[in-house]
């Protein structure tokens, strides 16, 4: 009787064994093509800001696509990008190979295109115009921040991705691409066509201006890339050296970069304090500090507008809230979002938005965007323009900095 029982406890087990054997999903069982979905969803299940996942059960999720027919890459880039795209957030995107290195580009070197900045609006899903780029064809063509681009070719671009967009406005120098433009101000719809050029994306110009007998140094910077750290400070010594007795730090139309190139700026201008906090999906506040010397603390205004975005934000935000600068222009733009880059082992990325920041008096400026402490409004002007008579904004600076009681006052 206790052998028959025995027996039966073993095949009991044996049974559950082989059944529990057979629920469980055997790693190895799975494809390449499944495995590269798998190691997406697991980077954002790992990092992404919100927790709830657009309020929806991301775990289902996973187990929803693994079952999808994913015979070839791109079938698995479709479903990736079929994945994120419930999360309702632009900025957290599959890049195919070539966008990843195009982005990397877009950071470290030159590229060929138009020259503009884009976002996609979440309302319309139309792309948007966050800034041209100096000297570029868009900004030639007079597109402004906050035009849309409802078509590039033909194409109607709420049906694409932004770096879809992107690659479409890319191109060898020399060939023409047709944009469909929608005015931010009256609403007016072009056709404008443009020949692709080849982009610096040399961050810095700076130049000593004399300004009612008061040398200013004059730094505009463009791009948040790898080397805009070192060519700031490179500038400031010079125009120090030169005899500046005052500075203006130009950002308008900067739609940003790399985070740490904003951190980093700003410390060349403080001493101490805080730059930018930083908030993830725990809501644990991180914060990044300045500590040492700063290059100068001679007088600074900061010239912004609709098109200072991002890394440009944090950059004016830490220099505002420290009290060491006055900002003049327009409202900036008003992305309070941070993204990380993960490489994927076949060489194409994933851009995940881990956290939102604050600035140092903990203002949430994420479609708000910053207040300057002189609001001047200015109709759109030429690159040769800048700087000159004709730039109200800049002229607003130059008075706050060469009258002595307003600059005593204000910084």
């Amino acid at each position: 009787m206790h052998k028959k029982v025995f027996w039966v406890s073993v095949a009991l087990i044996i049974f559950l064994a082989s059944s529990f054997t057979w629920f469980i999903p055997d790693a190895f069982a799975f494809t390449e093509e499944q495995k590269l979905l798998l190691q997406s969803w697991r980077i954002v299940n790992q990092s992404y800001v919100d927790d709830t996942f657009n309020h929806q059960n991301w775990w289902l999720m996973r187990q929803n696509f693994i079952k999808k027919s994913l015979n070839n890459r791109e079938a698995t880039y479709k479903a990736i990008e079929e994945m994120l795209a419930t999360l309702e957030d632009p900025f957290t995107r599959l890049l195919r190979p070539e966008q990843y290195h195009s982005l990397q580009v877009n950071t470290s070197g030159e590229l060929s295109g138009v020259g503009l900045q884009i976002n996609l609006d979440p309302e319309s899903g139309f792309v948007e115009v966050v800034s041209p780029l100096v000297g570029s064809p868009a900004e030639s063509a007079g597109i402004q921040p906050r035009d849309y681009i409802l078509e590039i070719d033909g194409i109607i671009t709420n049906t694409l991705t932004l770096d879809d967009a992107a690659a479409r406005m890319r191109g060898p120098v020399g060939t023409k691409v047709s944009l469909k433009v929608r005015s931010k101000n009256q609403g007016d719809i072009r056709t404008v066509k443009l020949v692709r050029d080849r982009i610096s994306l040399n961050p810095v110009y700076a130049t000593l201006k004399n300004e009612q007998e008061t040398p200013i140094g004059y730094v505009s910077l463009n791009q948040f890339s790898a080397n805009a750290t070192k060519e700031i400070a490179h500038a400031v010594v010079e125009l120090d050296r030169e005899g500046a007795e005052a500075y203006v730090l130009d950002l308008r139309n900067n739609p940003g970069g790399l985070l740490q190139a904003g951190v980093e700026i700003a410390r060349l201008w403080l001493d101490e304090g805080t730059i930018v906090y930083t908030v993830n999906r725990q809501g644990t506040l991180g914060s990044f500090d300045s500590f040492g010397e700063a290059l100068t603390d001679k007088p600074l205004i900061v010239l912004v507008n609709q098109g200072t975005a991002s890394a440009s934000e944090i950059l004016a935000g830490a220099l505002q809230d420290n009290g060491r600068a006055l900002l003049v222009g327009e409202k900036t733009f008003g992305k309070g979002l941070i993204q990380s880059l993960f490489e994927l082992p076949d060489g194409a990325g994933l851009a995940v938005t881990v956290a939102k920041y604050e600035t140092p008096s903990h203002k949430d400026i994420n479609k708000l965007g910053i207040q300057p402490d002189r609001v001047v409004s200015q109709e759109p002007i030429t690159y040769n323009q800048i700087a000159t008579e004709a730039d109200q904004q800049y002229q607003t600076a130059v008075k706050l900095l060469t009258n002595d009681t307003i600059v005593a006052h204000a910084l």
